[in-house]
């Protein structure tokens, strides 16, 4: 069984946390060939209940901005300082279009399993790329689709696939053209841990996993996947 620097962290402190599936893991594969070094501005944007930023900080010794809008700033704070990284994390209550940073201001933008719910237009990455440097980072993942099923949805899924999210989930081919223009080593693939980061938020016991459930086993690994793009800024 193939060993994750996540299977060192608190299984309950991540299980208790966990908002869909494992960001900590999937953000372990993203982040592989990424040279994050201590001292760089990170962006986690979307970052839900901290996991990734929390993963960033410990890992990398990076500064991280932890942006999320459900989810309190204090609330943050709280994880951030039991996990003793309070000192290099900031912890930030706002909406991911209304930006509260100066331009070329980070050295790497990151978001795991949210830029789909914000990002999923021609607008979204012109507005969000001014913060980031010149050649600056960009690794992203989400939640996607093996190939466009939204005008021919199969049966066994219909019910199970809420319209308002899978006007959010889209294939490789659909999301290229968003970055192609404005990035340079561009690199946009499945996430390899789909089944592994699945898998650990349908065992977490959150009461949210019984609708995911039935979802993820009657996919079968048929037409939902997990997206990945990497590249830097022209």
């Amino acid at each position: 069984m193939k060993l994750y620097k996540t299977d060192n962290y608190n299984k309950d402190f991540v299980n208790k946390n966990m908002m869909g599936p494992n960001s900590m893991l999937i953000l372990e594969e993203l982040t592989k060939d990424i040279p994050l070094k201590k001292g760089m501005k990170v962006l986690d944007l979307g970052c839900g209940t901290g996991l990734t930023s929390i993963f960033l900080a410990k890992e990398f010794g990076v500064e991280v901005y932890a942006v999320d809008l459900w989810i309190s700033a204090t609330e943050n704070y709280r994880r951030f300082k039991y996990m003793n990284l309070d000192n290099l994390i900031i912890p930030i209550n706002t909406d991911a279009n209304n930006l509260p940073f100066a331009e070329d201001y980070f050295d790497v933008i990151i978001s795991v399993d949210s830029y789909h719910y914000f990002g999923n237009n021609d607008t979204y990455f012109p507005y969000v790329k001014k913060f980031l440097k010149k050649d600056g980072i960009l690794p992203l993942s989400f939640v996607g689709m093996k190939f466009e099923v939204h005008n021919n949805i199969p049966k066994e899924m219909e019910h199970l696939w809420e319209k308002e999210a899978l006007e959010m989930w889209h294939s490789i081919e659909w999301w290229k053209p968003k970055f192609e223009n404005y990035l340079y080593n561009i690199d946009i693939g499945e996430i390899e841990c789909f089944e592994r980061a699945w898998q650990d938020w349908l065992n977490c016991g959150n009461s949210y996993v019984l609708e995911d459930k039935e979802m993820i086993e009657t996919d079968n690994g048929r037409f939902m996947n997990i997206i990945y793009i990497k590249g830097n800024l022209k």
